[in-house]
Parts: C-alpha cells; structure tokens; sequence
C-alpha cells in the first residue's frame, strides 16, 4: 500500500481527502488524516465560541468514514523531507509516500514583548476556550480590549457586545481605520455599528509591549482585564522550522501543482502556502480541491490541467443580526449578509458532517 499522509483536518484537509475518494482513488492508497483532535473545529467561527454566544459541541464536524482511511491523533512536532516521516509527540513516527501538509496558522506576535504571554488567542480550539473562560469571568463593566482591527477581531468584539453588554470593549488598530483590507465603505459601516452598540475603536495604535494588566501603545498604559490577540498570522512551528525558501509571511513556496519543488511527493495547503490569497478557509477549501485533481491526473498518468481558483467572497458578522460582506467588488451590508453567513456555515456543517 502506498501511503498519502495528510496533516491537518481543517478544510484543507478535510477538502483534500473528499477530492481523492470521490475521484476513483486508487485501492493501493490508504489516507492517514493527522490531527491533534478527533474532529474539525469551525475555525472561522472561534471568535462566537470565544465570546460565549456558541457552544463547543456546536462547532464539530466529525471526520468522514471511509475504508481507506485511517485517522491518528497527535501532535506533530517537525517533518523529516528526506527520510520521509512526520515525528508525532510522544507517538511513533508516520512513514509516508505522499505527505499534504495542511496545518494552518497560528498568532504571529511581531515580536512584541509580552504579547504572547500576556494576550488571550482564537487560533486552537484549546486556546479559545481559555479565552472564553476568561473573557466570561471578568467582573461587570470590566475592560476588554481587542488588539488587531481586522476581520476576526471586528467579529469577535461584534460578539462579545452581544454576550456582555455590560463589558467595556475597545478595538485597538495599528492603521487608519478598521477592516483596511475592505474597502472603506465596509469599514464606514462597521464603525458606525460599533458606535451604535458601545463599542470603542482606537486607531493608529503602536503596540510596543504588553504586560498583566496593561497593553502599551509606546509609554502610553491602557489598562485592561483582558486582551484578545487578533493583530497576525503565520504559518504553524512546524512549517516555521522547515528549511526551506518561504515568502515574506513565511509561507512556504510551491510550483502550479502546489508541490514543494525540491520535493514533489509533497503537497502544501492552505494557510502554510505561498498562494495569492490571504489566508481564509475558503482558499484552502479551493486549493485543496485543486490539488486532489492534480494527484488524480498524475495517477492516471496525465498532465494536469490547472483550473483557477474563484473565491467566492468574504462574509462577516456583526452579532446575530447585522453583517456585512465582499461579493467580488460588490459590498453587502445589513441583515443580508448575516443571513448568508448563516447559510454557508450551515453547508459547512451538513456538507463535512
């Protein structure tokens, strides 16, 4: 039996093994999913999981069942390319003909000191739930504060209104306004949804450190009860610690078939990628799906033929009833797009699950 060894169950992942059994795999090929839990968490719903206006149990998908797939759960703790094994802590080592690394991202700090001892995370399961015990344990008309304006951090401050009115909660944004990465109707509206419902926004700010209690913006201490990371991303440690040439956000790069050039049996997916989409579930999902009919087509003994990834848009929500969104270049505000958020996170579920 050749072995295709696939790192990560989040949609890559689980978008990469849907590709390959639904494509006539091949019988000499067992799939062996990696991952530390023994279901996907929704990721891009962590920041309501956070803000305690979603359960855990709400945001599993059980892994799929199929007879040439085996699923092993661990942590992965580095990737040997040229004996071909991925080490496991305190587990055996996996031996792997194929190897699709789809692991993700995790907080990138800027190296900001503090930060990472002194903030709370969305970026694990594991993590959120500490941040959702702490942001819920915080005594009434305490202070939150929210380090980074873009998307996650726009949902996750959205939510926490929601959950505790009673919170004092300020975004704190290193640019001009928040959601710079949309255009800036988008953000209009969302400052003024957080005006509307008492949330604070503080641009221009300069974390220079963080300490218990305080986040600095150069020598100026605003004190706080808690402070929730969203301010950056980076590939995983163990796609960190692989030597090999990376872009600026220290994504791996990949030929058109999204191999690692020096090593082809190697397939690199989604957030660990050096792909021109910022990093989204949607992109790894579409990638993923690309890949699996590379592999198939290289099975076959075929060239493959590279279609191009179309995204679909970008949803965002701003509590239980407002949204907003990117439909191509078209912005979508209001009630709308909430809904529609609601209706993709529903396919997700029944489509996965």
């Amino acid at each position: 039996m050749r072995k295709f060894v696939i790192l990560g169950g989040g949609y890559g992942g689980l978008a990469m093994i849907e590709g390959l059994v639904n494509g006539n795999l091949p019988a000499d090929i067992e799939i062996v999913l990696v991952d530390r839990m023994p279901f996907q968490g929704i990721k891009t719903e962590y920041y309501a999981l956070a803000a305690g206006t979603a359960s855990d149990f709400d945001l599993r998908i059980q892994f799929p069942q199929h007879n040439q797939l085996t699923k092993r759960y661990g942590e992965v703790t580095s990737i040997d390319l040229e004996k071909k094994l991925v080490h496991m802590d305190q587990d055996e080592p996996i031996e792997y003909d194929y190897l699709a690394i789809a692991l993700g991202c995790t907080d990138r700090y800027h190296g900001i000191p503090g930060a990472e001892e002194y903030t709370d995370s969305i970026q694990t399961f594991s993590s959120t739930r500490k941040t959702y015990q702490r942001l819920n344990d915080i005594r009434p008309y305490g202070q939150v504060h929210i380090i980074g304006g873009g998307l996650s951090g726009v949902e996750t401050a959205a939510e926490l209104r929601e959950s505790r009115p009673d919170l004092n909660i300020t975004i704190l944004d290193r640019g001009s306004r928040v959601l710079s990465a949309f255009p800036s109707t988008l953000s209009a509206y969302v400052e003024q949804w957080f005006r509307d419902h008492d949330v604070n926004t503080r641009s221009h700010i300069s974390v220079s450190r963080v300490e218990q209690g305080a986040v600095y913006n150069g020598d100026e201490a605003i004190y706080t009860d808690a402070a929730v990371w969203t301010g950056g991303i980076q590939p995983v440690k163990v796609v960190q610690d692989l030597d090999l040439p990376k872009d600026r956000g220290g994504r791996l790069l990949i030929n058109e078939y999204s191999q690692l050039p020096d090593y082809p049996e190697v397939y690199v997916i989604g957030d660990c990628a050096s792909i021109p989409f910022a990093p989204s579930a949607q992109a790894a999902g579409a990638q993923a799906e690309q890949v699996a009919e590379v592999i198939h087509a290289l099975w076959r003994g075929d060239t493959p033929k590279i279609h191009k990834i179309r995204l679909k848009g970008t949803l965002g929500s701003l509590g239980s009833k407002a949204g907003f969104g990117l439909m191509g270049k078209t912005s979508v505000k209001g009630r709308v797009p909430r809904i529609l958020k609601s209706g993709v996170l529903w396919l997700s579920k029944r489509h996965f699950g």
